[in-house]
């Protein structure tokens, strides 16, 4: 059986939101997509997720939720992490660490999705072993699951393309996010596992990194703490949509999707968001 799944770049703000919401449920019916991801780390005033954005995703039509180095930004997340079976932590975090590391979804079409989310090392804050986690759980969850898909939360290039060597074969899909920049190297590997490097960011491109160009412009040329504003223009929504074959486990296909917004975001704060916060180049 062919399913088609979409993956979508790490949502920046209340900008990623809007456009998910007017986008994604007529993309799932003009694409026959089956299972919907999306990373929703910086889902929440552009670091962290709350309850309240747990919820309007899945009413958008998100199936499956992955975050990222900001998990536990919000703190009244926990609770939805150690109740919620679609939602992932990074896996190779402390294994006391509230939530779990894997979303589960079962199709409508009957095959069940498995989405494992792990963090990289490298430019990082301190974690587990990766490449170790995602070889302790595969075993058990391929008995559980019909389809494997992991995220990769990384910064560099060289790490998850490692990463996507290493589950060549193990998984259907390895993707990668956090830098919130695609790259054009989607490819099928040797053995059947669909890969690109970054997936890219679902927010306003007028920015750096969905943030305002010129309070991240403060903190870099001052090394001051600075409030970086959620940025609104030239929004898009990045993914890539990938059709597996569920009974061999192999991908089939991958290609990226890029969409522009329809409207312009205004400026303004959503209680939805959680308090607002000083970062220092911290994205």
């Amino acid at each position: 059986m062919k399913l088609n799944i979409l993956c979508i770049g790490d949502i920046v703000g209340r900008p990623g939101r809007r456009i998910v919401a007017e986008k994604l449920k007529r993309l799932v019916k003009e694409l026959s997509i089956d299972c919907v991801i999306a990373n929703a780390e910086n889902a929440a005033g552009g670091s962290g997720l709350t309850p309240q954005i747990y919820d309007k995703l899945l009413r958008y039509g998100v199936n499956l939720i992955t975050l990222g180095d900001h998990t536990f930004r919000k703190r009244d997340i926990i609770k939805t992490l150690e109740i919620a079976d679609n939602i992932a932590r990074p896996a190779n975090l402390s294994e006391f660490a509230a939530g779990r590391g894997v979303g589960v979804y079962k199709t409508n079409k009957g095959p069940t999705v498995a989405v494992v989310s792990l963090i990289g090392r490298l430019f990082m804050k301190p974690a587990d072993c990766p490449y170790n986690a995602i070889d302790r759980i595969l075993p058990q969850l391929q008995r559980q699951a019909d389809i494997i898909i992991v995220d990769f939360h990384a910064e560099a290039t060289s790490e998850k393309v490692a990463m996507g060597y290493h589950l060549d074969g193990r998984v259907s899909l390895c993707f990668g996010t956090h830098t919130h920049v695609e790259t054009a190297d989607e490819r099928i590997l040797s053995k059947g596992t669909a890969y690109i490097t970054d997936i890219g960011m679902t927010g306003a491109y007028d920015s750096v990194l969905g943030r305002g160009a010129e309070s991240v412009l403060k903190a870099f040329r001052t090394q001051m703490p600075v409030p970086f504003e959620i940025a609104t223009g030239d929004v898009k929504m990045n993914a890539v949509l990938v059709t597996v074959d569920s009974n061999t486990k192999k991908a089939e296909r991958i290609e990226r999707i890029k969409i522009d917004a329809e409207s312009r975001e205004e400026p303004g704060y959503d209680s939805d968001d959680g308090k607002p916060e000083y970062f220092n180049n911290n994205f």
